[in-house]
């Protein structure tokens, strides 16, 4: 419990606080505004001190570094753990918390002695995860496979002292507007009594996706489409291009380079075509010594009956001139046709030494060629092996960039059944974890359930369940949704949490409330949760600190033995005056 907030301000207002309910009053005067707030009765600076005191940041934002506090320390004193602890912290050495009362010896870390201070000190980094040790039992020493989402002491502690200029009264589940879903997952179970590490598994896990959907947004910008291929297809390309390179390495390997190869290639290609214009006049001239062949059987004389007839018909005509005897006429005509004969067979001699010729030309020249192919066969020219070179090259940087394409679809398509069959696991688990807590998370239904039905006829139910994004903490409450009735269920929630903290032994031994939890709540549900509030404080044996707009303390609705007025501290504030607020000084 928190037992005293004092400061070397000398105009600043102390703070003694009882076990139990404290309620703090503050009359706002209806000249004042919300630029009052802060600084005017000073209602929500005691949450801000409390959250500085505790480990809070101290920005240049922050109220304790502006020029009027900046040099004051505030100093409280609580009991930490079984221990009367006193400490100190100042906005112009936020970083240093001064240790004036207590016993330290079980701090996971010690305070050291500084020439600036009369009392050890110890930095708030480690102020914070002492404080985390010693109300949450939380591992400060761990290093080794420490995860950033783990539950921390100031994420904790925020759920005992919301913050309104955080947004901490929107939900019951979240204590800052800001939350991440992750936070709240973790940190609820955490204070429940759950398995708080499946619900950090469930943000790694998010993680993992997020890099894997950024990963292929990046190759999809970078214009590398070809990488998001599925692996097989890209597979059986990398499979056809490596035996396209295995195809240029063998040709390289055999390869033999013929000097000349250009002009026997040349070469090759005028034997060839003289060898077809051989075979083609060879083609002509068979033809014509066929002819001629046919026309020298044909050269035959006629026959004597024939030219017997012949004279006949002319010794009829010219008698008188008819001289020559009958076998001369024979003989003249024997020789004609022998010199016919003879010019035919001439013209076959021709043609056919013609035809040898050629063929004796064609079988030199076909001797020639086949030297000349087969000096091809066994090599090519420098320039075909240099365009081999390249296509190999080439074809071995492509089979690379697909190799490599592979690799990296191989990968995500690796990391997407990994993190499916992860998140299949982590569901599981969470199913089970909530099996085995059934009777914790029963219990904190049940005393929801109650602290609710107490306050309004339709009661809000706390729903605890499991989906594929990790637990789920919902307040459900029938019927029309008002501020008041939200700002009613926070605070069913809040004594819920801090109901099962204090019967685990767990927790900072307080709850605050700010006043703008009763913001639009009816007067007998504002005075319902002040004897709600005192009860469990009393039953559960913890400290319930509330401020309160004096205007909203409810003068009716509370049972005959209870007097509120018996839990009003002092002092009364107000914005009244300039020295009327808690730091007795108007700035900012």
């Amino acid at each position: 419990m928190i037992r005293e907030i004092i400061s070397d301000l000398g105009s600043f207002k102390p703070l003694r606080f009882r076990e139990g309910l404290n309620i703090i009053l503050a009359d706002k005067t209806d000249k004042s505004t919300d630029r009052q707030s802060r600084n005017g009765a000073g209602k929500s600076s005691i949450i801000e001190i409390i959250h500085f005191l505790f480990g809070g940041e101290a920005g240049k934002g922050s109220i304790f570094r502006t020029q009027a506090l900046q040099d004051h320390t505030f100093f409280i004193d609580f009991d930490l753990g079984d221990e009367k602890t006193t400490i100190g912290r100042s906005g112009q050495k936020p970083a240093d918390i001064q240790i004036l009362h207590g016993s330290t010896g079980k701090w996971p870390y010690q305070p050291r002695q500084n020439k600036k201070y009369s009392h050890p000190i110890i930095s708030n980094v480690h102020w914070r995860e002492t404080l985390g040790n010693i109300t949450f039992g939380l591992d400060v020493h761990q290093e080794i496979g420490k995860s950033p989402f783990e539950p921390t002491f100031r994420q904790l502690f925020s759920y005992f002292v919301r913050r309104h200029s955080s947004g901490a009264f929107h939900e019951p589940q979240s204590q800052n507007s800001k939350q991440q879903s992750w936070d709240i997952q973790v940190a609820l179970s955490f204070l429940l009594g759950l398995d708080w590490t499946i619900p950090r598994r469930f943000q790694e896990l998010r993680i993992k996706e997020r890099t894997i959907k950024e990963l292929r947004k990046g190759i999809k910008e970078g214009g590398f489409v070809g990488f998001l291929e599925a692996a097989a297809d890209i597979r059986t390309r990398v499979t056809l291009t490596e035996a396209r390179v295995r195809r240029f390495q063998t040709a390289l390997a055999e390869f033999r380079v013929v000097p000349e190869y250009s002009a026997l290639e040349r070469e090759a290609n005028e034997i060839t075509a003289r060898i077809r214009s051989h075979s083609d006049d060879n083609t002509t001239d068979r033809a014509l010594a066929a002819k001629l062949e046919e026309a020298f059987h044909q050269e035959d004389p006629p026959g004597v009956a024939q030219l017997g007839q012949v004279y006949k018909e002319a010794g009829v005509i010219l008698p008188e001139k008819v001289t020559k005897r009958f076998e001369d006429v024979i003989k003249f005509h024997q020789a004609i046709i022998e010199n016919r004969r003879a010019h035919l067979q001439s013209e076959i001699d021709q043609a056919n030494r013609r035809i040898a010729g050629r063929e004796r030309e064609m079988a030199e020249r076909e001797t020639r060629r086949a030297q000349i192919m087969g000096i091809l066969r066994s090599g090519g020219a420098l320039e075909h092996y240099t365009k081999i070179q390249e296509e190999l090259a080439r074809s071995e940087g492509e089979a690379q960039s697909l190799r490599q394409s592979l690799m990296l679809a191989e990968d995500l398509e690796n990391r997407q059944t990994s993190v499916a069959i992860e998140r299949t696991q982590l569901l599981q688990r969470l199913q089970e974890d909530h099996h085995e807590q059934e009777e914790t998370i029963r219990n904190a239904i049940i005393k929801f359930g109650e602290l609710s039905s107490e306050l309004y006829e339709r009661a809000g139910n706390l729903v605890i369940s499991t989906s594929e994004g990790g637990p789920r903490f919902e307040v459900k409450i029938e019927g029309a949704r008002s501020r008041g009735i939200t700002n009613m269920q926070i605070f069913c929630f809040d004594m819920m949490l801090m109901a099962l903290n204090a019967e685990r032994g767990l927790g900072p031994g307080f709850l605050v409330h700010d006043s703008h939890l009763f913001d639009g709540v009816d007067e007998r549900q504002v005075a319902n949760a002040l004897q709600i509030g005192s009860e469990k404080a009393k039953e559960h044996n913890f400290q319930y600190i509330v401020t309160m707009n004096s205007d909203a303390l409810p003068k009716e609705g509370f049972r005959h033995d209870f007097n509120v007025r018996d839990f009003v501290i002092e002092p009364q504030l107000t914005d009244e005056t300039e020295t009327g607020g808690l730091f007795g000084i108007r700035f900012g």
